[in-house]
């Protein structure tokens, strides 16, 4: 083969090898081997296992809900998003620290509901009726969410978390490894963490120093491939 063949079968070998990694790269971001999606599935059955008694069916939602140690905030996910009325994953929030520190409720924008002391916020994921392989449980509805709506599903790498994002910059997280922050190799110590975008609330007269029960503080983000510190009201918990 001459100097002009080797070239031309160099250059196709490395276009294979290229489109190769490509293709495992889009596989392991969105197909078979998404290993975020697969991952969280994993740790929020851990997180479930591990305060069963704080997981109730919401007959309102056609789903679950998850609710914090002190009760004042829940996370609730649909099992059947052509039943719930307004949201498929959603915080029922208690609105009294809010209240106590300023918020005039008519002035929150859409996507919250205020109505017998609590606060709503949350998205809607779909209109289909899912059809389940076997039982319509907790972790399979959650199932239905990385399956079919993978887009809502994040991990945040500062605290080693996944996490369900609920529109507008409130999420509910929990920790990849209940133990170990792996990529900080520290001690995990905010298991579950319940996320609201304060600006909405700072909107509507929330004095964010003032919210009891909430810790106001930057948290790191990535947006637009990078990092940036932005305010949020967070509620973390130890579960352990």
């Amino acid at each position: 083969m001459n100097s002009n063949g080797k070239l031309i079968a160099a250059v196709g070998a490395a276009v294979v090898l290229v489109g190769a990694i490509i293709a495992a790269v889009v596989q392991t971001a969105g197909g078979k081997l998404d290993v975020v999606g697969k991952q969280s599935i994993t740790s929020f059955e851990t997180i479930l296992n591990t305060i069963p008694d704080n997981v109730k069916a919401d007959e309102i939602n056609g789903g679950w809900s998850l609710n914090a140690p002190d009760g004042d905030v829940r996370f609730i996910w649909s099992g059947d998003y052509s039943q719930s009325p307004l949201h498929d994953v959603m915080l029922e929030i208690d609105s009294a620290p809010f209240v106590n520190a300023g918020l005039d409720a008519d002035k929150l924008p859409d996507n919250y509901s205020a109505y017998d002391g609590m606060l709503m916020v949350g998205t809607k994921l779909g209109t289909e009726k899912p059809v389940y392989k076997g039982d319509a449980t907790p972790l399979a509805a959650y199932g239905q969410i990385v399956n079919k709506h993978r887009s809502f599903i994040n991990y945040h790498m500062d605290l080693d978390h996944y996490g369900v994002k609920l529109g507008d910059g409130n999420m509910f997280e929990w920790a990849k490894n209940m133990e170990t922050n792996t990529v900080k190799n520290q001690n995990q110590d905010k298991d579950i963490v319940f996320v609201l975008n304060p600006e909405p609330l700072i909107t509507a007269g929330v004095d964010p120093e003032k919210v009891e029960g909430w810790v106001y503080a930057p948290v790191s983000v990535m947006e637009g491939g990078k990092t940036l510190e932005v305010y949020k009201f967070l509620k973390p918990f130890n579960l352990k």
